[in-house]
C-alpha cells in the first residue's frame, strides 16, 4: 500500500512517555484533590488512618490536610443539628400513624389499662466518634431505648396519672433515664427535650372515657358550688348568731340594770317609809292616782296640743255593797 503523502508518524517511546505524563498528571491531580477535605461549622470529622481511628474528631473549621488515596477517610458529622425522633404519629403531617404503625403507642399503665401515647425525643450528636462506631444502627437503637423507657415509666403509673396530673413527671423522668441508657451504651447521643404529643384511651373505648371525663368535670363543678355555698351560708349563719349573742348580752344587760334600778328605788322608797309612814303613804297614793286619771296630750297640728280626757273611771271602796245596780256604766259611750 502506498503511504499518504501527508501522514504524520509518531514515535512509539514518545508515545509512551506522553502516556505516562499524562497518568502521572491525573494522578498527582486526584492526589491534591483527596488530600484536603473542609469542617464546616457545626461539623466534627472522623479521620480513620488506615481504617483505624487514631487521634481524636476534628473539631476545628476551616480546610484541614489528610492522606490521599484512600489512606485516610473522612467521616464529617453535623452536632450542631437538632435530630428527631417520634413515636406513634407522622413527623411530617402531625397526624397519628396507620394502624400497622400505630401499635408502638399501644402501652399499658400500671392499673393494666393501655394508653395511646405520642411522643417525640430531640437530641444532638454530642460525640462523633462513639455515634459512629460505637453501636451498629445508633438511630434504631437510640428508638428501640425510648420504646423501652417510656414503657417503663407509663407502666408504674395509673391511667388517670398518664392522662393528666403526671404528664410533667413523665417526661422528666424518660429523659433521665434515657440519657442515662444512652450515655451506658456510647451512642454519643445529648438529649434536648422529650416531648409528650398527646395521650389518648385507645379508639375502642375513647367514647366511654370521654364519658367518664365528663361525669367527673361535672362532679367537681357540683363540689365547687356546694363549697361556693358553704363559703356562703356558714359565715352568714356564724354572723346572725354572733349578732344574736350580742342581742341576748345586751337585753341581759338592760334587765339587770333596769332590776337594780327598781330594786334601788324600791330601797329608798322603804327607807323613807320609815322615817314617816304617813307623808309617804299619802305621796304614793297621790302618784298612783295620778297616774291612773292621767290626761293624754296630742299634737292639733296648729302649733298647739289638745287635753284629752281618758276612759272614765270609777273608784269604790272594796268594801262597798249593793252600788254596782246604781251605775250607769253607759254613760261614758255617749
Amino acid at each position: 500500500m502506498a503511504d499518504f503523502p501527508n501522514e504524520i508518524r509518531i514515535n512509539p517511546a514518545v508515545m509512551n512517555r506522553l502516556i505516562l505524563v499524562g497518568v502521572g498528571v491525573v494522578l498527582v491531580g486526584m492526589g491534591l484533590m483527596s488530600s484536603f477535605y473542609k469542617v464546616n461549622p457545626g461539623e466534627h470529622a472522623i479521620v480513620l488512618t488506615m481504617g483505624r481511628y487514631i487521634g481524636k474528631p476534628v473539631t476545628e473549621e476551616g480546610l484541614k490536610f489528610n492522606w490521599p488515596f484512600g489512606i485516610d477517610r473522612v467521616t464529617k458529622v453535623n452536632v450542631a443539628e437538632v435530630r428527631q425522633v417520634v413515636f406513634g404519629f407522622d413527623k411530617d403531617t402531625g397526624r397519628p400513624r396507620t394502624v400497622a404503625h400505630r401499635d408502638t403507642s399501644q402501652i399499658v399503665t400500671g392499673d393494666l389499662n393501655i394508653a395511646s401515647v405520642e411522643w417525640s425525643t430531640q437530641y444532638r450528636v454530642d460525640k462523633a466518634y462513639e455515634y459512629l462506631f460505637k453501636v451498629r444502627s445508633a438511630v434504631e437503637t437510640f428508638r428501640d431505648m425510648n420504646e423501652a423507657v417510656m414503657r417503663e415509666v407509663v407502666g408504674d403509673r395509673t391511667i388517670n396519672e398518664v392522662l393528666t396530673v403526671g404528664r410533667t413527671e413523665i417526661l422528666q423522668e424518660v429523659k433521665e433515664k434515657l440519657q442515662t441508657l444512652a450515655d451506658q451504651y456510647e451512642l454519643g447521643i445529648k438529649l434536648t427535650q422529650v416531648i409528650l404529643k398527646d395521650v389518648n384511651p385507645p379508639e375502642a373505648v375513647k367514647q366511654s372515657w370521654n364519658d367518664v371525663n365528663q361525669a367527673q368535670q361535672e362532679k367537681s363543678s357540683m363540689i365547687n358550688k356546694a363549697e361556693a355555698e358553704k363559703n356562703t351560708v356558714i359565715p352568714k349563719a356564724k354572723g346572725e348568731a354572733e349578732r344574736t349573742i350580742e342581742d341576748a348580752k345586751g337585753y341581759a344587760i338592760e334587765r339587770e340594770n333596769n332590776a337594780q334600778g327598781d330594786a334601788d328605788l324600791f330601797k329608798q322608797v322603804f327607807s323613807a317609809y320609815q322615817k314617816a309612814p304617813e307623808v309617804t303613804r299619802k305621796r304614793i297614793y297621790l302618784e298612783t292616782i295620778g297616774k291612773v286619771l292621767a290626761t293624754q296630750q296630742r299634737d292639733d297640728g296648729k302649733g298647739g296640743f289638745v287635753v284629752e280626757q281618758g276612759p272614765r273611771k270609777i273608784i269604790m271602796d272594796e268594801d262597798a255593797k249593793g252600788m254596782l245596780p246604781l251605775l250607769n256604766l253607759n254613760q261614758g259611750a255617749k
